[in-house]
């Protein structure tokens, strides 16, 4: 385990470590904090400019920026910000059928609050979950490859229909810098997608919506669609914004994480440790040690508590396996068995291609 945060190469064999026991991880994002993460006077002057970069291309139109809202952390408070920055924000929701009661109630008093115009949308139910149930029988680790690729397609089909440019993500440095590398997929390689549907699928995929490489770097280049993470501007602590967001509308935090949804809950704390002995909270912790928000103690110790609750989990698994016509037994037997990887099965071409564009531009991609 690293001697500065808690990645390990028990949860990662890629890792490596310098003389002093610090992994690449750590080095790796305390090279980019200072490239990418402002929380002083310099985040101050980014956030003065981009309200007014974003008020500008909204003049005679209906919004200044449009926003993706799950009823989880990070976007919530970023939508908190938006609206007290003065912007006209349109949010978009995606309900794929999985939703936690939390996050619904916590959107509805969010948007009432900040004056969110709302546009929830419904994947096919039918289609959405024989593509989800698809994805558990090819045995790969991001699941929720159709559940986001869905969502982005959805933003950028507002994005053209309201001629807005600027998405405002809740993505973020003091959370998330730490990421493990081996369980990252594009998920916009619509022929990785269709590979494991033809593979596995029963039901077609017409009725969904999707957002493929080509069309995202074309509405990029040629519609100036592009993204912004305004958290990267402040010095976003989880715990301030947890207690923020409470006394703004009442937002109440759940158990960790991404588990504002049933799907991605089962992903991140059953199919992946369990599956691919992935537990996402060695990234979580070792995100919030190199912001300085939780100290190696405390995240060990943190590590030492049960991932779940052993009777709530079987419930939400069974909900979600019922919904998805996937049976149990069927379904212990794929966790028993050793996981595979999403290089097994197609991918693009091209998306190596824009991997390595993306690559260069990735510092102003993300500021």
């Amino acid at each position: 385990m690293c001697s500065r945060c808690v990645m390990d190469n028990d949860h990662d064999p890629t890792i490596q470590f310098d003389e002093n026991g610090v992994c690449s991880y750590c080095k790796t994002a305390l090279e980019n904090k200072e490239l990418v993460y402002f929380p002083g006077e310099k985040g101050k002057e980014k956030i003065d400019a981009l309200v007014k970069q974003l008020k500008k291309e909204g003049e005679g139109k209906k919004y200044d920026c449009m926003m993706g809202i799950s009823g989880g952390l990070d976007s919530s408070y970023l939508a908190m910000l938006g609206h007290q920055w003065g912007l006209r924000i349109l949010g978009v929701h995606i309900d794929d059928g999985f939703d936690e009661p939390v996050a619904q109630e916590n959107i509805k008093k969010l948007c009432e609050a900040c004056h969110i115009d709302m546009v929830t949308i419904a994947p096919d139910a039918e289609q959405f979950n024989d593509l989800t149930r698809a994805f558990i029988l090819a045995e790969v680790p991001n699941v929720a490859m159709p559940q986001d690729n869905i969502l982005f397609a959805c933003l950028y089909q507002y994005a053209k229909q309201y001629h807005i440019k600027t998405f405002l993500s809740g993505g973020n440095f003091a959370l998330e810098s730490v990421l493990k590398h081996t369980e990252s997929v594009n998920v916009y390689d619509m022929r990785h997608m269709r590979d494991i549907h033809r593979k596995f699928g029963t039901k077609p995929m017409d009725k969904l919506p999707f957002l493929t490489n080509y069309q995202r770097v074309l509405d990029r280049y040629l519609r100036g669609i592009n993204s912004k993470r305004p958290l990267n501007y402040i010095d976003y602590n989880r715990e301030r914004a947890i207690q923020e967001l409470k006394d703004f509308c009442g937002f109440q935090y759940y158990e960790m994480k991404h588990c504002e949804n049933k799907l991605t809950k089962i992903i991140q704390l059953y199919w992946l440790p369990l599956k691919f002995h992935n537990d996402k909270r060695h990234s979580h912790f070792s995100s919030m040690i190199v912001s300085g928000q939780m100290t190696r103690d405390e995240a060990l110790k943190e590590l030492q508590k049960p991932l779940f609750d052993s009777a709530t989990m079987e419930r939400d698994l069974n909900i979600v396996l019922e919904k998805l016509q996937l049976d149990r037994k069927t379904f212990d037997e794929i966790m028993a068995r050793e996981g595979k990887r999403h290089s097994d099965y197609k991918t693009s071409i091209i998306y190596k291609i824009i991997a390595s564009v993306f690559r260069k531009e990735i510092v102003k991609f993300k500021g």
